[in-house]
């Protein structure tokens, strides 16, 4: 279920730790009005995460049953911020696997990717183990599945005009409603997002 992280980190001109917006002419219905959080990007290629597209029907407790990371009747007993987690629909790639953005108070040796000052990734279940017991990190967002490119790929879609990029804050990786998030961003970087159209050029 969960995964291992093997892409290097930051680098110069590398877009890790930022947003990725598609644009209104993207062509992929499965990236249509998604707002990706870029964990790493190197020559290797990309890998994020969508935050804006809730897993359909599970939810974090019915997660961790499944996983067995608790028994079904201890699904009540759960602390509140444990039952609070979003569990999304990470990416196309991978689904079956699991992964935890989460703040930096939270740190597990040879597991825990720092991206960016405020939020890590970890991919193994014994973060949610820790949700589960109420000793997890603040914040965190469970996400099934990935978004990847290949070396490359990311590069030539922004110079096509599939993205634009935009700082991320915890704000807006962690926060609710996931609906806003898309209009949230645009207007982070000054975009109404009412007269952004596909032919917009690069921000």
């Amino acid at each position: 279920m969960m995964a291992s992280v093997k892409y290097k980190g930051k680098g110069d001109g590398y877009l890790d730790g930022q947003l990725l917006l598609a644009m209104p002419g993207m062509t992929d219905d499965r990236f249509a009005r998604c707002v990706v959080y870029l964990c790493a990007h190197s020559d290797e290629g990309a890998m994020g995460i969508i935050i804006n597209r809730r897993a359909p029907s599970l939810n974090f407790s019915e997660l961790l049953v499944q996983l067995e990371v608790i028994a079904p009747d201890e699904a009540i007993r759960l602390p509140a911020q444990a039952g609070a987690v979003p569990v999304l629909k990470g990416g196309p790639v991978e689904t079956g696997r699991g992964f935890v953005l989460h703040s930096n108070d939270f740190y597990i040796d040879n597991s825990t990717l720092p991206i960016d000052a405020g939020v890590s990734l970890t991919a193994t279940i014994d973060i949610l183990r820790a949700i589960a017991r109420g000793s997890g990190p603040d914040r965190a967002v469970l996400a099934l599945g990935y978004a990847g490119w290949s070396p490359g790929q990311l590069e030539d879609e922004m110079q096509h005009n599939g993205w634009l990029t935009c700082p991320a804050d915890s704000a807006l990786i962690f926060d609710t409603p996931l609906e806003s998030k898309y209009e949230r961003a645009l207007r982070k970087i000054g975009i109404d997002p009412g007269f952004l159209s596909a032919q917009s050029g690069h921000a």
